[in-house]
């Protein structure tokens, strides 16, 4: 072996020892206070601007699948007595995070996703009493909720709710002009409300603005609001309502190890009574299609932690496998929140002229 091949295979020992080296140096940081960090993560740098009707998913100010209503549906007048601000679920769902830990603002697909997802499905509920605002946000990527990577899951819905409370400070200046509000979520949505029901409601002045939170999808534990209560009755304002729906008989796993106990709401009866409640209360649920609303399609009766319900009966139904209905928290009773959204504004805005 020649001199020169001697020099630069001895050079590229050394490089490999110090790239190992390098690696092992790395790897040892990346634990802080015992739990690992995923350097996966990216800060966006595109932040959105919500003066641009693009980044809202659903506004009064052009058309989006928020303004449908199933065919048939028999009232389909719309008198916008109020404001919803909808902040929707995940639908981030890629385990390889192809946009990093946070979506892009700007992806279609995921954007297209959301709008013909939550946007059609839930947050067109509000749509007969309400202007429907729903910004579109940078949401975290699904496995956040479960990823052992803590520090970046955690960023990940401190920036997807950054963009959520800028799009609400944006709402307040330049749209609300002191209309009644109610906040809604689902899911991932809902995590975001807590923390925006928190931070500009809970105890402040605009609380009195308040009709409803209809929080949804995530448990609200009793311990996590000081002053915000859950609505006692179908007519209360200024509370919340929250369930997690699933078929009689099942708890999940995950809801067997809940050590807190989470306010639960029958949408069928908006009382926290477990009483069983009949399908005869249920005024109209809707299916994937959209296409109708289907009354009397699930009983309901709040059990521990959750609200059980019987499996749907439509025309396939036999193959539906699934116990959790999560997926289905807003569909299952579409018409029982439609109305209530109207019983609670027509309340808040009689408490307001009796002033």
């Amino acid at each position: 072996m020649s001199i020169y091949k001697q020099k630069f295979l001895s050079k590229r020992i050394i490089l490999i020892l110090l790239f190992f080296s390098f690696s092992l140096m790395i790897s040892c940081s990346h634990k802080i206070s015992g739990q690992a960090i995923n350097y996966e993560f990216k800060n966006k740098t595109e932040v959105p601007d919500y003066s641009n009707a693009d980044y809202w998913a659903a506004s009064p100010f052009k058309n989006n699948p928020s303004d449908n209503v199933p065919r048939g549906l028999k009232d389909r007048k719309k008198d916008t007595l109020g404001d919803v601000f909808f902040i929707y679920p995940t639908s981030y769902t890629e385990r390889q995070k192809p946009d990093g830990w946070n979506a892009e603002i700007n992806d279609a697909r995921i954007n297209e996703k959301t709008d013909n997802g939550s946007i059609l499905y839930q947050a067109s509920v509000f749509n007969r009493y309400c202007r429907v605002f729903a910004p579109r946000y940078r949401q975290a990527n699904l496995n956040a909720f479960y990823t052992k990577y803590k520090d970046s899951a955690e960023a990940a819905l401190d920036l997807a709710y950054k963009d959520v409370r800028n799009a609400f400070e944006f709402y307040l200046k330049n749209y609300n002009n002191g209309r009644p509000i109610i906040i809604a979520s689902h899911s991932q949505g809902t995590w975001m409300a807590g923390r925006l029901l928190k931070e500009f409601f809970e105890g402040k002045a605009l609380q009195k603005q308040l009709v409803c939170a209809y929080i949804i999808g995530l448990p609200v534990f009793t311990n996590y609001f000081t002053q915000l209560k859950p609505c006692i009755d179908s007519t209360e304002t200024g509370c919340f309502v929250s369930w997690r729906t699933f078929q009689r008989g099942y708890v999940a796993p995950y809801i067997e190890k809940e050590t807190l106990k989470a306010y639960v709401i029958n949408p069928l009866t908006w009382t926290m009574d477990t009483a069983f409640a009949p399908a005869s209360l249920n005024k109209g649920g809707v299916l994937r299609n959209f296409n109708k609303v289907i009354p009397g399609l699930v009983n309901a009766q709040i059990h521990g932690n959750v609200l059980w319900v019987n499996k749907p009966k439509f025309l396939g139904s036999i193959f539906l496998k699934t116990k959790n209905f999560h997926i289905a928290d807003y569909n299952l009773f579409y018409e029982n929140i439609r109305e209530n959204v109207g019983t609670r504004i027509r309340a808040f805005l009689a408490k307001s002229d009796s002033k």
